[in-house]
């Protein structure tokens, strides 16, 4: 790329290679089955709960790849999509900054322990991961709303598994 290139801004936006994939996370974190059979909450802090869980998800496969760039791709769109629903929140510019790191911030910690849970394979660990860090709703069984949430987390990523990096980037057959 070009000084003038970045300069004037008229090289292609790099995030446009992941974006597909980015768009899959949030519609496999709106998956209906997470909310009617597993007993996530409907509200916002169980849908950003669940795309944490799914970009968690993803993330992990993609950095199993050694694709780091594409990685933190993926959190930038991460940060351009929470920014703006927290404008549609009418939440004023002089708080989103802040926002938005505590945002990352809360990601970060997932990541952490998903990847943690995730790399010892664990299930039972697993599952303790989501008990701690998705909301379900009041009067469910937890601990049944946790496993069936980690055991659809643990599919994904088995066939996350089983495509090539090229498939996870574009978003081919990421069901």
């Amino acid at each position: 790329m070009s000084f003038l290139s970045k300069l004037l801004g008229t090289a292609p936006d790099p995030r446009e290679k992941v974006r597909p994939l980015w768009h899959r996370v949030i519609e496999l974190a709106r998956e209906p089955s997470y909310y009617s059979e597993c007993g996530v909450d409907d509200s916002v802090d169980g849908r950003f709960d669940m795309i944490t869980a799914v970009l968690s998800v993803v993330i992990l496969r993609v950095e199993a790849a050694e694709m780091r760039s594409e990685s933190a791709l993926l959190a930038e769109l991460f940060v351009e999509d929470m920014e703006g629903q927290l404008r549609e929140f009418g939440v004023n510019d002089v708080v989103v900054g802040k926002r938005v790191g505590k945002l990352m911030g809360v990601l970060g910690g997932r990541l952490g322990a998903y990847r943690s849970a995730f790399g010892e394979g664990d299930s039972a660990k697993i599952t303790d991961a989501v008990a701690r860090n998705v909301t379900f709703l009041e009067g469910r069984d937890e601990a049944a709303s946790a496993a069936c949430v980690s055991g659809k987390l643990q599919e994904l990523s088995v066939r996350l598994a089983a495509l090539s990096d090229e498939q996870v980037i574009k978003a081919e057959g990421v069901a």
